[in-house]
């Protein structure tokens, strides 16, 4: 277990929250659209990619990956960002911020598992109520810029509606349906424009256009040499 510092976003508020993280998990195939779900995990299998053993699927790696900072270390050239929604949970509520599921490709080639557990998972500082948000929940908005070759690009962008209701995404990967307290799990995300690919730099975001905010996060990925 260890402890974040948060700003709640309520609004008319902003309040700093300490919240005591000790677990992750990362939810995969949270789509609602069960044809293109198959015809991806189809294409995973023709690169050499195993299937899901269910979908959605709810992955664990160490709370400790979690981090705010502004840099992340990564092994060799291989990892990549991707945005997702994530949910805390603390005293019987749960808030709704937003990651990157920063991973390792060559390593998620032959485990999935594996891979999530190789790399930082960069979290913003910012929160919203859940109960603010459930309402409109489909019409929110993630979108990722990658930086490559000192080029910024719009990387990934989509609205939650194509993703699995929070209520359904907690009933299947958590007894009784109740989500735990110092949990924060990432609920998924959308296909990369023009392919998933490193970059030296990764900025992500979760837009609420209903009440006119936004929470930001961005980080830059250092590369350590791979000496053999």
């Amino acid at each position: 277990m260890f402890d974040l510092t948060f700003t709640i976003d309520a609004q008319d508020t902003t309040t700093p929250l300490t919240l005591a993280i000790d677990q992750m998990v990362i939810a995969g195939w949270t789509g609602r659209d069960p044809v293109a779900r198959d015809k991806h995990i189809a294409e995973l299998q023709e690169m050499g990619i195993a299937p899901p053993a269910s979908t959605p699927i709810y992955y664990r790696a160490s709370a400790r990956r979690l981090t705010q900072e502004d840099s992340i270390e990564c092994t060799g050239g291989d990892s990549s960002g991707e945005v997702e929604f994530v949910l805390v949970g603390w005293q019987g509520r749960v808030f709704v911020g937003c990651g990157s599921d920063h991973t390792d490709r060559k390593v998620e080639a032959y485990s999935v598992t594996v891979s999530k557990q190789m790399c930082d998972k960069p979290i913003a500082s910012t929160l919203w109520e859940l109960e603010d948000v459930i309402g409109h929940w489909d019409k929110m908005i993630l979108r990722s810029y990658a930086t490559i070759n000192g080029q910024r690009v719009l990387y990934q962008e989509g609205t939650l509606d194509a993703m699995l209701p929070v209520a359904e995404l907690i009933a299947r990967g958590f007894a009784g349906g109740k989500f735990p307290d110092g949990c924060a799990m990432f609920g998924g995300t959308f296909a990369a424009k023009g392919g998933i690919r490193p970059a030296e730099r990764f900025d992500f975001e979760l837009e609420d256009p209903v009440l006119k905010r936004t929470i930001r996060h961005g980080y830059e990925v250092v590369t350590l040499p791979v000496r053999g």
